[in-house]
């Protein structure tokens, strides 16, 4: 692990270097939006200060004992454009060392961007860096820690948010004009203030907390006006909990995925959200005024037997009933009628792979580490190289799991495009980072590596199952 009193000097020298050619990185822009929990970018540039912490935050209209950023759960949304030059300066005050990914993005791996092997040790502060492309698109991404054997505490216990790329989608008409709604879906255990430690079987499992907020709340309300459109924009920033949305009376509408938009809506009568997905819907305004719930509906994410005798984590199957996330209410209408847009976007086809692999995901028990999760039969080792892929080119994974509960497979760096589920070929072709491999299925996906050099991982995102082994590094080599 690098650490970020090493890094630091390193970036510094850098930057000294380029400041006298010129080049250095533009002042100070850091802007706020009417609410205080947004920060915008200004003049091609954007620096936050964000501080990791621990103590008494609110959270659901009372106080809990939470890892937070800045004392906010969520933390602060970040709001930049394509071109602009990021300065993350994160201090860390938690009890134990720290750091950032900035999930879905596509920027550097390496050097002060977005580096999981980078270490933030307590009572220390390092500066992130980094240039969103040119040619990146809009979309709704996130920031969370990645420092493996705490990403699972220190999610569950409040550190994510929303970190938002506006482009192109933004300016589709329609789309422009939709009142616009994010949530952050997050799960939460308090009792007497603190969230207690998890049991063995709990994290084993994959933690599912009895509070589930968004944004912080409980069943808030939102309103919309008659003949308008909803645009909401949603994160699954839970670490183990899976959401199936379903919103009375009203199909949904997408019209982006994890990584930007969809060509054209497509309708759904309801949206499964596995941990670290993102999505966008639209609601139309055209029922009868009243009030509606976005409810999530029970999900069985596998047995949790881990085929040794059955039941020896005890079963997966979250809630029972459905679960009340937030409330639509009708207010006002508008004299015209807001129609659904005819396109959102430009999804290229990624062509012919130069390669295809195969990952199987599993579990087995070791000795003096007790039950771990796999992949390809090996836990994670932060020496190791598991899989080198070449810039410039194409390829074919294939994502089976062999285990006993779901998994939802993450790749940094370069989203892709998923060919087949349970070989079913996929109707829908969208920009993913992440996707669910229920229990005894497999996915394919095409990926396109580019821009990058350096190394990466890819894991599950149930967190718990990361930390626990359930992950590998990519390296992302030069062409030629």
């Amino acid at each position: 692990m690098t650490t970020a009193k090493h890094d630091r000097r390193t970036f510094l020298a850098m930057s000294a270097g380029l400041v006298g050619l010129g080049l250095g990185f533009p002042a100070r822009a850091q802007t706020r939006a009417p609410d205080a929990d947004v920060l915008v970018s200004r003049g091609g540039a954007i620096e936050v200060d964000l501080e990791a912490r621990f103590g008494p935050t609110r959270l659901a209209g009372r106080s809990a004992r939470l890892f937070s950023y800045g004392g906010r759960v969520p933390g602060p949304r970040i709001e930049v454009r394509p071109g602009d030059e990021v300065t993350l300066r994160l201090s860390n005050n938690l009890p134990e060392p720290t750091n950032l990914h900035f999930h879905g993005l596509h920027v550097p791996p390496t050097g002060n961007a977005d580096n999981i092997f980078l270490e933030i040790p307590e009572g220390e502060r390092l500066t992130y860096r980094f240039k969103i492309p040119e040619n990146h698109p809009a979309g709704t991404f996130w920031y969370h820690p990645h420092l493996h054997g705490l990403v699972a505490k220190q999610v569950f216990l409040g550190m994510a948010g929303l970190f938002v790329v506006r482009g192109e989608l933004d300016e589709v008409p329609e789309v422009a004009a939709a009142r616009e709604q994010f949530a952050v879906l997050k799960d939460f255990e308090v009792a007497g203030g603190r969230v207690p430690p998890p049991s063995p079987m709990e994290f084993v499992r994959g933690r599912e907390g009895s509070l589930v907020t968004v944004n912080g709340e409980v069943e808030p309300e939102w309103s919309l006006e008659q003949g308008g459109l909803l645009r909401l924009r949603l994160l699954n920033a839970s670490t183990a909990r899976f959401y199936r949305l379903k919103l009375d009376d009203h199909p949904l509408y997408l019209i982006a995925t994890d990584g930007g938009a969809l060509e054209e809506p497509y309708e759904l009568d309801e949206l499964l959200l596995a941990p670290g997905e993102r999505a966008e819907v639209l609601v139309r305004g055209d029922r009868k005024p009243g009030r509606y719930t976005l409810w999530s509906l029970p999900y069985n994410r596998g047995n949790g037997g881990m085929g040794m005798g059955g039941g020896m984590m005890g079963g997966a199957r979250g809630d029972t009933r459905p679960r009340p996330l937030a409330h639509l209410v009708y207010r006002g209408k508008r004299k015209t009628v807001l129609p659904l847009p005819e396109r959102t976007g430009r999804v290229p086809e990624l062509g012919a792979p130069v390669r295809r692999r195969r990952f199987v995901l599993g579990h087995s028990m070791r000795p003096g580490r007790g039950m771990v999760f796999t992949i390809n039969g090996q836990v994670f080792n932060p020496s190791r190289i598991d899989t080198r892929v070449r810039l410039g080119t194409v390829e074919e994974w294939e994502v089976a799991n062999m285990g006993v509960l779901d998994h939802p497979f993450h790749l940094h760096t370069n989203p892709f495009q998923i060919v087949s589920r349970g070989g079913r070929p996929e109707r829908l072709r969208a920009w993913k980072d992440t996707v669910l491999v229920p229990v005894n299925r497999s996915v394919r996906f095409r990926v396109r590596f580019e821009d990058f050099a350096g190394n990466a991982v890819y894991h599950c995102h149930i967190l718990e199952h990361e930390d626990l082994g359930m992950m590998g590094i990519v390296r992302f080599e030069e062409e030629g």
